[in-house]
Order: structure tokens, then C-alpha cells, then sequence
């Protein structure tokens, strides 16, 4: 890379993740949409700031695959067990990248195809939330919703969490760089009901084996933006833990 390339460097906010690159990678496939983007009379119209920041309204953590496969001589390498490729068939079609398109339906050969015939291995899958009691206006117990919750975190081996909530899965803050043998405790789902988590568990065979509580916040604490008093007295985390022998 040349000193005009490196000098060439984009900072793209994708769906809220930022990505730092070069326009020489952004325009490597003749006829993208990210080449008419950034070609050389177009680019000061697509970004937003001197720092030469653009954002597009697409999935964020989609496009590091798209980055990769441009940043990688236009050669697509996706992780082993990977449960998004219609998903990522769209981004495909959207940046027009015909290379990357096909070789995202290509059959899935070596590693990843003798991972994907063992979807039953034992494991164990902790579910975790951090609720509370919603109540009315001014604390009013009519008016209660019997649960409020921020997040539903996942923690365990990153192919058995893949394998079981699929495209409910939220791996934005554990990105993934291609080992799934590995273990996290940052993953969560992209909806917060609680019993589709439990139902998508079941389905892949996954028992209840314990649960606990730290039981509620009575003598109040710290209040977080836009909660009441009342609410805070009832905070809650409560998680469960799954197995599949």
C-alpha cells in the first residue's frame, strides 16, 4: 500500500459499528455499490464529517464479512457453523458484489460441514435477565406490568449458542473472528421474551438443570434514567442453566 492509500482512510459507521478501512479496499470490485460510493468524484459527497465518516443503514456486524471478503482479495472465509448466510445473501445483493454472492451459496465444505451434523453434542447454555416490576404512573400497583427487563443475556460455547437462537442472537459485543470452539459470556438476544428463549432451548434438546435469584433491590439503591422508586425497590437477576447430555 502506497503513501495516497494509506492516506485514504474511511471510517464507515455501519448500523452503529464502526469500521476503519481504505478506499482502495471499499472500491476493489468494479461496479459495487461501495466502488460508485467511493470512487475518487464521489467521495466527498458520501461522507458526513472531515474525518471522512459515512454511514449506511445496513447490519453492522454483517458487514465485517463483507469487509473481510474485499480486504481478503474478494475470498470469503466465514466462521464454522455460520447460521446467517440468507441474511448475508441480502447484503450481498444490496453492496452488488456478484463474487461475494456466490461464493455465500457455495455448499458448505471441510470444517463447517462436519460441524453442521453434529448439533447434538452436550453442553451447557446460561440464560441470565436483569428485570424489575413495572408500575404505573406515580407507583400506582393497578397499573402494574408484572415484568420489565433491559436484556436477555447468553453466556456458553459460542457453536451451541449459534445453533440454538440462530438470527435471535446479538453478537455485537463479542465479535467473532472465526473460532467458535471458544466460550463467551457477552452475547444476548435481540427480543426480550423470556419463554421463546426457554421454547428455542427445549427444541435443541437443552434441560433445565438449576436456576437462581439475587431476589429484589427492597432497600432501594442507585435510580437509572427514566425508572421510579418504586420500580427500583423490585430489581431483580435471575438465571438459568441448560444442558444437553
Amino acid at each position: 500500500m502506497d503513501y495516497f492509500d494509506c492516506c485514504q482512510v474511511v471510517e464507515l459507521n455501519v448500523g452503529g459499528v464502526v469500521y476503519t478501512t481504505t478506499r482502495t479496499t471499499l472500491t476493489s470490485e468494479p461496479g459495487s455499490l461501495l466502488t460508485e460510493i467511493f470512487s475518487e468524484r464521489k467521495l466527498s459527497s458520501a461522507v458526513s464529517n472531515a474525518k471522512q465518516s459515512c454511514f449506511i443503514d445496513r447490519d453492522g456486524v454483517l458487514f465485517r464479512f463483507v469487509l473481510d471478503y474485499l480486504r481478503n482479495g474478494r475470498k470469503l472465509v466465514l466462521p464454522d457453523c455460520f447460521l446467517e448466510r440468507k441474511r448475508l445473501i441480502q447484503e450481498a445483493d444490496y453492496y452488488r458484489l456478484p463474487g461475494l454472492l456466490e461464493q455465500i451459496k457455495m455448499p458448505l465444505q471441510g470444517a463447517a460441514a462436519v460441524d453442521s451434523t453434529n448439533v447434538n453434542h452436550p453442553g451447557f447454555i446460561v440464560v441470565g435477565y436483569r428485570g424489575t416490576f413495572a408500575f404505573g404512573r406515580d407507583g400506582c400497583q393497578a397499573d402494574v406490568k408484572f415484568r420489565k427487563m433491559w436484556r436477555i443475556l447468553v453466556s456458553g460455547k459460542v457453536s451451541l449458542c449459534r445453533e440454538v437462537f440462530k438470527d435471535t442472537l446479538n453478537e455485537s459485543r463479542d465479535v467473532d473472528r472465526g473460532t467458535t470452539d471458544r466460550y463467551t459470556t457477552r452475547f444476548f438476544l435481540k427480543h426480550q421474551f423470556l419463554e421463546q428463549a426457554f421454547d428455542m432451548l427445549q427444541e435443541c434438546g437443552f434441560k433445565l438443570l438449576a436456576a437462581c435469584g439475587s431476589g429484589t433491590n427492597s432497600a432501594g439503591g442507585d435510580l437509572k434514567p427514566g425508572m421510579d422508586l418504586e420500580e427500583s425497590k423490585w430489581n431483580h437477576y435471575n438465571e438459568f442453566v441448560f444442558a444437553r447430555e
